[in-house]
C-alpha cells in the first residue's frame, strides 16, 4: 500500500548556509513589540483550520519524523541506552510498516540524536555512515548558569568528541534585564566556539516573561550568528507553544527579508502526540514556506513523539491503535 509520497527526503545532505549574524542593532531590539491578543487569535484558529485525514496525514507524520532530534536527556542515561535510540534513529519505524506504507526508498531516518557531552562519542560511533548528526546540549544546559569560559570550553569539547550541531542555552537573565549587549556578545563567543559546527540556541521561552522579550531574544541571536532558534530545554514549567512559535517564525521570517539567511527553528518540550507535529509543521508552512520543511531548517526536540507517531501510522495501515509499549525508544 503506497501512500503516494516521494519527496520526504528530498533535501540537503547539509545543512543551510552559516548564518554570518549581521551588527546589533540596539534601538530595532528596543522597539520591537508583539500583540498578544493577535498572536493569540491566530494560533487558537489554526488547528480548526488545518486538518489533515488518511494519506494526507501519513504523509506530514513521515515528515514529521524526519525532523525529529531524538533525544535523551537524562541522569541515568547509559550507553547502552543511547547506543538503542541510535538504532531507532536509523529505522525509525519497523520494516514491516515501511514496506506496507510503500516508502522503503525514502531511506527514512531522523533528523538528528541529541544527547549530553558525555554521551557525544557513544553516538556517533553508533551514527557512523548514517549521515545522521549527533547533537550535544551544552553551555550548562537547562539553567544556563556555568561561568562563561567553562560553557565555551563544553562547546569546543563536544565539537572535539564528533559532535556536528551544539544546543546552547543563553543567559536568561539577559533577557530579564534587556542587557542585550551581553547576549549578542555571549552569543558571538559560544558561535566562535562551535566552528563548522551549527548551532541552535535555546532560548528558554517560558522563562522569558513575554512574547515581545521571545521576539527580542530570537532577533539579538540571529543577528549574533545562530543557525537554529529553538524554543526551550524541555526542562521548564512551559516549554514549546504556538503563540511562541509564530512569534520566532515571524522573526526568523523577517530576518530573511533582511539578509537572505534562513534560520531554522526547534520546538522541543512537550510535543509528545502525533497531532501536535502536524500543528506545527502546518504553521512553519504557512508562515516560512514549502523550503523550511526540511532537518536542516525544522527540527522536533522530541523524545515520545515517535512512539505516538508510530501508534497513529499503524491505526492507519490496519484501523486499530496498537499499545504504546510496541513502540519503545530505547
Amino acid at each position: 500500500m503506497s501512500i503516494g509520497i516521494t519527496n520526504i527526503n528530498e533535501v540537503p545532505n547539509e545543512l543551510a548556509p552559516r548564518n554570518n549574524g549581521m551588527p546589533l542593532d540596539i534601538e530595532f531590539i528596543r522597539n520591537l513589540r508583539v500583540n498578544r491578543s493577535a498572536v493569540e487569535r491566530r494560533c487558537v484558529t489554526h488547528g480548526g483550520r488545518r486538518t489533515v485525514k488518511k494519506t494526507h496525514q501519513a504523509a506530514w507524520l513521515l515528515k514529521s519524523i524526519s525532523c525529529i532530534d531524538l533525544t535523551t536527556l537524562s541522569g541515568d542515561d547509559t550507553a547502552a541506552r543511547v547506543r538503542r535510540l541510535c538504532a531507532k534513529a536509523r529505522q525509525p519505524i519497523s520494516s514491516d510498516m515501511v514496506d506496507r506504507l510503500g516508502v522503503k526508498s525514502l531511506n527514512l531516518q531522523t533528523g538528528a540524536v541529541c544527547v549530553f557531552h558525555e554521551m557525544v562519542e557513544t553516538a556517533v560511533l553508533a551514527l557512523k555512515d548514517t549521515g545522521i548528526p549527533v547533537a550535544a546540549v551544552s553551555t550548562g544546559f537547562p539553567a544556563g548558569l556555568t561561568p562563561h569560559r567553562l560553557k565555551v570550553m563544553e562547546i569546543e569539547d563536544s565539537v572535539a568528541a564528533g559532535a556536528e550541531e551544539i544546543d546552547i542555552v543563553i543567559s536568561r537573565r539577559h533577557v530579564l534585564s534587556a542587557d542585550w549587549g551581553a547576549l549578542y556578545k555571549e552569543m558571538q563567543d559560544f558561535r566562535k566556539a562551535c566552528g563548522d559546527a551549527h548551532v541552535k540556541a535555546i532560548l528558554a521561552t517560558g522563562e522569558l516573561g513575554t512574547l515581545s522579550n521571545v521576539a527580542r531574544a530570537s532577533w539579538v541571536c540571529m543577528m549574533a550568528g545562530a543557525d537554529f532558534i529553538k524554543t526551550s530545554t524541555g526542562k521548564e514549567s512551559v516549554n514549546a507553544t504556538l503563540p511562541v512559535t509564530l512569534v520566532m517564525l515571524r522573526a526568523i521570517r523577517d530576518y530573511y527579508d533582511q539578509t537572505g539567511i534562513k534560520i531554522g527553528y526547534k520546538p522541543a518540550g512537550g510535543i509528545s502526540k502525533a497531532k501536535d507535529s502536524v500543528a506545527y509543521l502546518s504553521l512553519v508552512k504557512e508562515e516560512l514556506g514549502n523550503s523550511w520543511l526540511c532537518p536542516d531548517l525544522f527540527r522536533f526536540g522530541a523524545s515520545s513523539l515517535l512512539g505516538d507517531i508510530e501508534r497513529q501510522l499503524e491505526h492507519h495501515l490496519t484501523g486499530s491503535y496498537s499499545s504504546g509499549n510496541r513502540h519503545a525508544l530505547a
